[in-house]
């Protein structure tokens, strides 16, 4: 079956029952020549001793689909997925995960593969798309469907599902996922946009998916399986009740401590006393009697946010942590900083490089590169804990790139400041919003590295708390208040408006209502952030670090480019080896000069100036002696450029054999005395 709507200024079809009829849910989802399948399985056995939804969501481009072989050694998809495949499975994940009912223990996969693409249509929310849709066909559990799109504001106005051709030059692009009634997820960025540019975007966008739910309930009366029975959670509810009732002065006394670690301590403590003391009477009721403390805990944390305003650490509703920040703080790094905020901390780290350190990408749309990258970092020891090491998850990869994203759009121009940069975010300690705090002490960083942002850029986390037509929006949260409560909106920006957002829910929903005092809140902490920073540095240092290479810019003229490369790139290798230096000539005729210090990088300019000059008649060159003839001897008087002194030119005296007078190899003093046709006519006799 197949079935298909207008959407935007393209056609969208959802195709089923065709290929992959084995799995639980498949669908084929295409928009114009853009084609991705995606498929929902779920097992048959349940997974014993867990509690919570064992869901993977994997995201796959094959390089086949622009039709393109791999480029790396093994000519094949390696088995990593890259940034992009990443990003794009986290954001399927995050909107499809709360709409999958509590208990449903059954190992949970769905798999979206980009089969085709085309230019103009980004496969990742088709794959959104056919995730939903899978799910919504199959017989797994699932309160959807749910759809998303991407709004993009080009000049001036709002386009839905806009071609890719138009992102590079927009003013705002978001992704957005909303089910029929709420919105269920946001991720994107801007070039300082106003908050009420974004909640136009967003709900716009809700209602623009609207058809892409009718297709996929309509595909769901026709195919749909009957869904699987959720398994009921047997609890003893005697025992929890119980718990609750004795302990429950205990917890609150406990949830008291402002501390984490201290607090999170007590509530261990706790857990282990209430297990003592009913073991003898509840011998098997480990389980029961762990879920009874972590429901109290939310219990009364969330009571008291709602009926008192009490946050836990003592703060006010709307009140951000206090903020230290100290720049400079690692001598030989380009730029760093130090930016603590309540219990998170955060080491921003800025590099610069040259264009050889630019990160090579290669993707199915090509060969691509990339000069900013942000790298977030999250050790164990950051939260009390020991894990093994090992490469970035997802969570380190999807952190980074909304750092990166807030950030970017700051930054100078290449042309202006053709710097590679790398910052670097090492999380010391976490307690909530970590990655905003990367993009504060990126801010800092770079002002400190001395790269030329047109304004510094701060974050803050937003969180919610929900009981029927009770409603708390908090400032700032704290790691508990993100675990327990009902949404993490993060939000970025200058003192202008905002540069990035991303917003995650635990529940069906947030309506506009709650978005615009979200991001109201928002924009007063970023204010306050912004102007704790300023009290560390007001605006980045005139001059870059000591340590990072020097940059210097010429222009000569495209035809002696070659010049400059030489035969086989001789010329430009034995510049670089002699002066320690990089050059990057483009076909312009511009050469950009990289060099570990000023005096170094003068050397370079002089040798490429050597190799480009063109000889001037009446002007004196110390050349050497390439060629000697019976008539007269050649001499280089720059590089690749070489002249004749004649013989008669050679002394003041009658030369009866050139030899007697030069040899190959040596130096001389020579003046040019014509230039003809090219040829160029050097005389020693002009200087005796």
């Amino acid at each position: 079956m197949k079935i298909e709507t207008k959407f935007g200024e393209a056609k969208i079809s959802i195709e089923s029952g065709k290929i992959a009829k084995q799995a639980s849910g498949s669908v084929m989802v295409t928009m114009g020549e853009t084609v991705v399948l995606a498929t929902a399985q779920s097992s048959n056995d349940q997974r014993e001793g867990i509690d919570f939804l064992p869901l993977t969501v994997d995201y796959q481009e094959r390089f086949y689909s622009v039709g393109r072989i791999p480029g790396n050694f093994f000519r094949r998809e390696i088995g990593r997925p890259s940034e992009k495949e990443t990003l794009t499975s986290r954001f399927i994940d995050r909107p499809c995960r709360p709409l999958i009912p509590k208990g449903w223990t059954y190992e949970t996969q769905v798999i979206a593969q980009a089969l085709s693409v085309d230019d103009e249509y980004d496969p990742d929310l088709l794959a959104m798309l056919a995730a939903s849709a899978a799910l919504t066909i199959s017989d797994i559990p699932f309160d959807g469907p749910i759809a998303g799109t991407r709004v993009a504001k080009v000049n001036g106005e709002l386009l839905v599902n806009p071609v890719q051709s138009l992102l590079a030059d927009a003013e705002l692009v978001l992704i957005v996922a909303a089910s029929s009634d709420a919105v269920v997820m946001v991720e994107g960025g801007a070039k300082q946009a106003s908050e009420s540019d974004l909640l136009d975007a967003i709900f716009l966008a809700q209602e623009a998916i609207q058809p892409l739910l009718k297709l996929q309930t309509d595909l769901q009366k026709v195919l749909g399986r009957a869904k699987r029975n959720v398994p009921e959670v047997v609890r003893d509810l005697e025992l929890i009740n119980k718990v609750k009732e004795i302990y429950c002065p205990d917890m609150a006394e406990a949830l008291k401590t402002k501390e984490k670690l201290p607090r999170h301590a007590k509530i261990t403590e706790l857990k282990n006393k209430v297990k003592a003391e009913l073991a003898e009477a509840h011998p098997n009721g480990g389980p029961d009697i762990g879920h009874a403390i972590h429901e109290l805990e939310a219990e009364l944390l969330r009571g008291a946010i709602l009926s008192d305003g009490l946050r836990i650490d003592g703060r006010s509703l709307t009140e951000v942590r206090p903020i230290e920040c100290e720049v400079g703080y690692l001598p030989r790094a380009h730029g760093s900083a130090l930016f603590t905020r309540g219990e998170t901390q955060s080491l921003g780290v800025a590099t610069l490089g040259t264009s050889y350190d630019d990160q090579r990408l290669d993707t199915v749309i090509g060969d691509t590169s990339k000069s900013f990258m942000l790298h977030y970092n999250f050790p164990p020891y950051s939260t009390g804990e020991v894990k093994r090491l090992g490469a970035p998850g997802r969570r380190e990869i999807g952190h980074g790139a909304l750092a990166e994203r807030a950030l970017r759009t700051v930054l100078p121009p290449k042309d202006s400041f053709p710097y590679t940069i790398r910052l670097v975010s090492e999380i010391l300690e976490s307690n909530g919003s970590s990655s905003m705090a990367s993009v504060c002490s990126g801010t800092l960083a770079l002002m400190d590295a001395g790269v030329p942002i047109t304004a510094p850029v701060a974050g803050v986390a937003m969180g919610l708390v929900v009981e029927g037509d009770r409603v708390v929006i908090l400032t700032d949260i704290l790691g508990d208040e993100d675990h327990l409560g009902d949404m993490d909106f993060k939000v970025a920006g200058t003192h202008k408006g905002v540069t990035a957002v991303q917003m995650d829910i635990k529940i069906k929903g947030v309506t506009k209502a709650i978005m615009t005092q979200a991001l109201e809140q928002a924009r007063e902490a970023r204010l306050h952030i912004l102007e704790a920073m300023s009290k560390s540095i007001t605006a980045p240092r005139n001059e870059i670090s000591q340590y990072a290479p020097k940059t210097y810019t010429i222009e000569i003229k495209p035809e002696k480019i070659k010049d400059i490369i030489g035969p086989g790139g001789k010329n430009i290798k034995s510049i670089q080896l002699e002066t320690d230096s990089r050059l990057e000539v483009e076909d312009s005729g511009k050469v950009t000069i990289y060099a570990p210090n000023a005096e170094k990088a003068e050397a370079a300019v002089a040798a490429v100036k050597r190799f480009t000059m063109a000889p001037e008649i009446d002007k004196v060159y110390t050349g050497k002696v390439v060629k000697v003839l019976e008539f007269g001897a050649f001499v280089e008087i720059l590089p690749g450029t070489d002249g004749l002194v004649h013989i008669s030119q050679l002394a003041k005296e009658r030369v009866q054999k050139v030899s007697d007078y030069v040899k190959e190899g040596d130096i001389i003093d020579v003046k040019v005395v014509g230039i003809d046709k090219g040829k160029i006519r050097l005389s020693r006799r002009a200087l005796l």
